[in-house]
């Protein structure tokens, strides 16, 4: 019989916040600046999800510091215009909520950008029992650290815990941890990219979170 699922571990950038648009200018704009017609939308994929420096480094390890300094500029000054909540994420969240569900976030996004996208999703302070943000861990996913750090804070076991998440270092992140994991086939990589890590499930709406939740409750 299948662990009922009491804790959901979410990713933020690209799971619940639409933020590809504004990742992806912010990028093109860095980048364009230093490297002129080298860096197209097709070769900024790949650099969603990494934390900025370890990206930066293999882009131009002397320019690395600065290059994500001017990353987090551009990219806090340009956030409210550009990100936008994905659709039903507020019915998913509040139908976790009733169910009794503890609810985390776990990101590679620095604590200050992350709560500026709590804000822009008008969500209640309590709604997220902790954060776990790139400030808080020595290593970010895949590594376990920041998912074992979650659960620890919010009291949670692996076996009845999931990770969702739109990029491999989340479903990674989530079997390093010993969680099963939800893929949401809205990632920007695609839902074929990230079936090659073994997702235990597959979400294409956010109902669809709410139903796996469900099911393995039943």
């Amino acid at each position: 019989m299948t662990n009922k699922i009491t804790h959901v571990l979410f990713d933020f950038d690209g799971t619940l916040l639409n933020t590809n648009e504004l990742i992806i200018a912010t990028f093109q704009h860095v980048l364009d600046r230093h490297f002129p017609g080298q860096y197209n939308e097709e070769n900024i994929l790949p650099f969603l999800g990494p934390p900025l420096i370890d990206t930066f480094t293999k882009v131009s390890p002397e320019k690395a510091e600065q290059l994500t300094a001017e990353y987090r500029e551009w990219n806090v000054a340009n956030h409210d215009a550009y990100a936008r909540p994905f659709p039903g994420v507020h019915e998913m969240l509040y139908a976790l909520k009733e169910r009794g569900i503890h609810m985390a976030l776990v990101s590679t996004k620095r604590r200050d950008v992350i709560e500026q996208g709590i804000r822009l999703l008008n969500l209640p302070d309590d709604l997220f029992e902790t954060l776990v943000a790139i400030d808080d861990v020595k290593n970010a996913k895949p590594d376990p650290e920041p998912l074992q750090l979650a659960m620890e804070r919010i009291g949670a076991n692996p076996k009845t815990t999931i990770m969702v998440g739109d990029n491999h270092h989340d479903i990674e992140g989530g079997h390093n941890a010993g969680v099963r994991t939800i893929a949401v086939s809205w990632s920007a990589k695609g839902i074929d990219f990230l079936k090659q890590f073994n997702p235990t499930y597959i979400a294409d709406t956010m109902e669809d979170i709410v139903r796996i939740v469900d099911e393995a409750n039943r």
